[in-house]
């Protein structure tokens, strides 16, 4: 055992030490015999228990055991593992044997481990996991006292803009400091974790007022505002912060961290350098259901989606000049989801790609079928989101979808939103030129919600504005509609544009439009969306009627 370099102790039937290896004598170092003591007195108040109890259990059951404890040494106390084993003396009593072995590298180790699994590498701070345990002790604290809390999401403010311009070392530092200064702004008892990036959340017990949060929340601005100085560089970075209050906006940590996250985009959108608190009424935010993106997934397998169509027609004669294909989602035990709610999901989760192709391709198919009932040119719109305009692979699928259908080009009318066409300039014009080339048309959709920049008029090659429904549905009696349709029409006149007016529902609306000189319409008036074979009956059925449907009186 001494050639080991193991702590050897030997006590009696009372826990009492009857010898000590001269190497544990070496490692206790009180100079004096230590015989007679109990073993429990050479380790640390708060580890004294766990010695007693484990003495006393191995005496008791006759079992050996094992157990990992501090011992006081001439240093410092070091974690030992005890190895207690039971054993009879010559006369018939009962002693133990104890050898310890100093485990004091592979508790540093382990402490260390634990630490980078819970914290963040570059800040120290408490990681994403440590948050999530530090939460859920907020709540159940929160749940016994009755008094609630708030968490605070906060994003720096231009750090992109430092981190591209200097480079990642400088960015780091950056980061680091930020950490130190939002952290000397709180309590003790508040938790600092950076979960990724440049965002931190703060979590403060006893906060739930928009006083105190709007307190804490301004010193931490006021901090991040103070001049970085950091290799040479002063740099100058803002915070914004978004907060949600336990039990008010959420009752759970994913909760208040997603409206705390929304509270947080909130304020950044409106200024920046501020803090909003989160208000349900207000922000509306969607939840996120991970049932329903599951049930998406096992919808495409299944054959959930369909396309309806909702015919376009000329603002004169309202014949049928061509249909918008219109996705739905019909679940077989709950019956139709809206599309305000799976398209913003399937564009976040990447299969907007696959619907969108598989729309594409099958409103293309359609067409051709429409075409040959009614014995005339139709052309189709189909919506194109922004993930699916900036995928590699969209020019091929249109291109495959014209082709397996047999369609020319200026049969297909692609529908856009401003935002594809601002979000990255260059981009659009290099697509939408491509695009321009195979002879699609290319229609601007909700005109005059989004951007309305006329310079994308003049630079892009664009054929159709589509005239939201917002514009449309107080027609004629409204005069600030009457005036901006007016505006939209005339400007698409003198650059040649054919206009589409959405949300058409009766007589007086459709007649003021085409006074104006709209083209085309669309709308419940003129025919809502509907399963391929009720328009092919409709179409059939306007074959064979003459005259045309119905005339409008130009002024």
């Amino acid at each position: 055992m001494e050639a080991a370099g193991d702590a050897v102790f030997c006590l009696d039937g009372k826990g009492k030490i009857l010898y000590a290896s001269q190497r544990a004598l070496e490692f206790v170092g009180t100079g004096g015999s230590i015989v007679g003591w109990f073993l429990s007195e050479l380790a640390p108040l708060s580890d004294r228990l766990i010695i007693s109890l484990a003495v006393t259990q191995a005496l008791e059951s006759g079992r050996s055991g094992k157990i990992n404890t501090r011992i006081n040494t001439r240093k410092s106390a070091m974690w030992f593992e005890l190895q207690l084993t039971n054993y009879a003396t010559p006369d018939g009593a009962t002693a133990l044997l104890v050898v310890g072995r100093d485990i004091s590298i592979q508790q540093d180790t382990e402490e260390r481990l634990r630490h980078m699994a819970t914290h963040d590498a570059l800040t120290g701070l408490p990681n994403r996991s440590l948050l999530s345990d530090r939460l859920q002790m907020a709540i159940a604290q929160a749940k016994r006292t009755g008094r609630g809390f708030s968490v605070l999401a906060l994003d720096l403010d231009r750090f992109k803009k430092v981190n591209d311009a200097l480079g990642h070392v400088v960015g780091d530092t950056l980061l680091r400091v930020a950490g130190e200064r939002l952290r000397e702004t709180l309590r003790n008892v508040d938790t600092l974790s950076r979960v990724g990036g440049d965002e931190f959340v703060a979590v403060l017990p006893g906060a739930v007022t928009e006083a105190e949060i709007q307190t804490v929340a301004r010193r931490m601005i006021s901090n991040m505002q103070v001049p970085f100085e950091i290799q040479g560089h002063t740099l100058y970075v803002g915070a914004s912060i978004g907060a949600a209050t336990y039990p008010d906006h959420g009752d759970d940590d994913v909760k208040l961290l997603s409206h705390a996250d929304t509270a947080m985009c909130h304020a950044k959108e409106t200024g920046k350098a501020r803090c909003v608190v989160y208000n349900p009424q207000k922000f509306n935010q969607q939840e996120y259901d991970v049932s329903m993106e599951a049930a998406m997934f096992d919808a495409v397998r299944n054959g959930e989606f369909s396309l309806h169509y909702q015919p376009i027609v000329d603002a004169v004669t309202c014949q049928v000049m061509g249909y918008e294909a219109l996705m739905r989602w019909m679940r077989p035990e709950s019956g139709p989801v809206s599309p305000s709610q799976f398209i913003p999901m399937a564009e976040s989760n990447g299969l907007i790609n696959l619907l969108g192709a598989w729309a594409l391709r099958s409103a293309c198919m359609q067409i051709k079928r429409f075409q040959e009932v009614a014995g005339r040119p139709l052309y189709v719109s189909v919506n194109v989101s922004p993930r699916q305009f900036r995928n590699d692979q969209f020019l091929g699928a249109m291109d495959n979808a014209l082709s397996m259908a047999g369609l020319a080009g200026s049969e297909l009318l692609l529908e856009i939103t401003e935002g594809i066409l601002m979000s990255d300039p260059e981009h659009a014009e290099a697509m939408l030129n491509q695009i321009s080339a195979r002879g699609v048309k290319i229609a601007i959709d909700d005109f005059g919600t989004g951007y309305s920049s006329l310079a994308y008029l003049k630079r892009f090659p664009i054929s159709t504005l589509k005239i939201d429904r917002a514009f449309v549905m107080d027609l004629p009696e409204s005069v600030k509609d009457a005036a901006i349709c007016n505006v939209v029409l005339s400007l698409a006149s003198h650059l040649n544009l054919s206009t589409v007016a959405e949300g058409v529902e009766n007589a007086a609306q459709l007649e003021f439009l085409a006074r104006q000189g709209c083209t085309l319409i669309q709308g419940y008036f003129t025919g809502r969306p509907m399963l391929p074979d009720a328009a092919i009956a409709l179409l059939q059925a306007a074959a064979a009627a003459s005259p045309p449907l119905k005339q409008v009186p130009s002024s």
